[in-house]
């Protein structure tokens, strides 16, 4: 390439239809980053919609080749809503297992060591599922 060819390209102005897709890049870009980065094209495009950008969601809605869509934009700009997975309650209180009796009552200051134990477990969720942690304390 010549050096004329690159100057030439460097002093020419960016087109409306340019500037436009910077300016609804960067809106969708703050967009998403004000909702927590938990909005996808859908919810963006309603909120870009209610400002006043007349704009289409998927790629597969563009009627013509020159409609605007927020789906294109996010996966040019490597934005991916994160879904929130649904709270699972992992604590069942209704059983008929045996219910061991507090004798300590809540008296948890002990004169010598190895008198009184306890403990705890918990579930920590991972990608592969779930795993348990347990604590024993010497009180």
């Amino acid at each position: 390439m010549s050096s004329g060819s690159y100057y030439r390209w460097k002093k020419q102005a960016i087109t409306a239809r340019q500037q436009l897709k910077i300016t609804i890049k960067e809106q969708i870009t703050l967009i998403y980053f004000a909702a927590k980065q938990r909005y996808g094209s859908p919810r963006i495009t309603l909120e870009l919609l209610s400002i006043g950008y007349k704009i289409s969601r998927p790629e597969s809605f563009a009627r013509t080749g020159e409609a605007i869509t927020v789906a294109k934009y996010m996966k040019q700009l490597g934005l991916r809503s994160k879904l929130s997975k649904k709270f699972k309650v992992t604590t069942n209180s209704n059983h008929n297992y045996l219910i061991v009796e507090n004798i300590l009552n809540r008296e948890f200051v002990v004169k010598m060591p190895s008198k009184v134990w306890v403990s705890d477990i918990t579930y920590i969720q991972t990608k592969e599922g779930f795993v348990y942690l347990t604590t024993i304390m010497d009180l």
